[in-house]
Parts: C-alpha cells; structure tokens; sequence
C-alpha cells in the first residue's frame, strides 16, 4: 500500500479520505475546540499512514462468565480479500452516549479501513508527531428507540448522504468495543 494518505484513499475507493482525516484529527487534537470547515482544514498533517488488515479487541463482559473471569477477545477484520475470495469488513459497536443505557449508548459501524497515523502537530502549539490508530467506518443508525417485538433484535439502517453514498467517518481504534452481527431483513416471503 503507498503512505500518503491521498494515495491510500485513491487506492482504497475513499477519494475523501485526506478530508476525513483531517477533521478527525483536529477533534482528536482538541475537542474544545469549535468544529471548523472543510476549507479551513490542513490539507495533510498526516506524516505517513499505514494500513492493517485486522485489529484485537479484549474487553471485560461480567455478565458472561464463559471467557477467563469474564475476559473476552476478539479479532475485528477489515480485509478487501479474505482467504484469497471476498472481501470481509466486520462491524462493531463503538460508545456513543454513555448516559444512556443498553443499546442506545453505541454505534454499529462497519470497519472499512484499519490505519496508523504518523502525524505531525504542526497545526497545534506542541509540533509533537504521534502515531494515532484509527479506523474508517460506515455508519448505521437504530431505526427505532427499541427493539422488534417479534424478535427482540434492533433494526437498524445505513447512514447515507444527499448523493446516495455510504456516510463515512474516521475513529479512534481505543472506541472500539465488541463485534456487532447484523442480519439482513429479507423481507415477509420465505428465504
């Protein structure tokens, strides 16, 4: 994969993907500060990037005792050609509102992209560089406050733009919480 980050999103299919980067990194630098125009953004404080084509996750679940002393792990995937066939990005929950509870306190994103930033502060007063691990992500949307009564699952909708593309975002790898399943809603007729 080439480094700099135009090239990484030409290659990839996210021509904005220098745009994405860039406002994700001006909120990762200072969240007090006002959000700002694409306009007014630098147009590459990423060094180099680098892409990886899976990530681990472990997290303590108390409620299921079935890892060591409640102690999970998984492998989150976002690789364009698994075993040498289809491509295969997982999707996973991320915190949204941590004053809410149950499944309205995340996001489900589906992980596109996984990278590592190398970047240089030179838009802050610091000009430190810090490698920052992200993730490019879909997101989707619960369609309603609650889950289905016939299955007690949550429906949930991609999140899409005026022009009809997939919404896309860039996060912090440390967001990341536990794999999400979905499954596709086929409708009233038998499969």
């Amino acid at each position: 994969y080439p480094q700099a980050l135009a090239s990484i999103g030409h290659h990839v299919g996210i021509p904005n993907l220098p745009i994405l980067a860039s406002r994700f990194l001006h909120e990762h630098a200072d969240s007090d500060d006002p959000p700002i125009r694409n306009a007014d953004l630098p147009l590459d404080p990423v060094d180099c990037a680098h892409i990886f084509h899976s990530a681990v996750t472990t997290y303590y679940a108390p409620s299921d005792p079935s890892g060591l002393w409640g102690m999970h792990r998984e492998h989150i995937r976002a690789n364009p050609s698994w075993h040498k066939g289809p491509p295969r990005y997982d999707c996973v929950s991320i915190g949204k509102d941590p004053s809410a509870h149950g499944f309205l306190s995340f996001h489900v994103v589906r992980i596109k992209l996984l990278l590592l930033f190398r970047v240089n502060w030179c838009f802050t007063l610091s000009g430190e560089t810090e490698d920052v691990p992200c993730a490019v992500v879909e997101s989707f949307s619960a369609v309603h406050n609650k889950p289905e009564p016939e299955t007690g699952l949550w429906l949930v909708e991609p999140d899409i733009n005026d022009d009809g593309s997939r919404m896309l975002g860039i996060v912090h790898i440390d967001t990341l919480f536990c794999s999400a399943h979905l499954i596709p809603a086929f409708g009233e007729d038998p499969v």
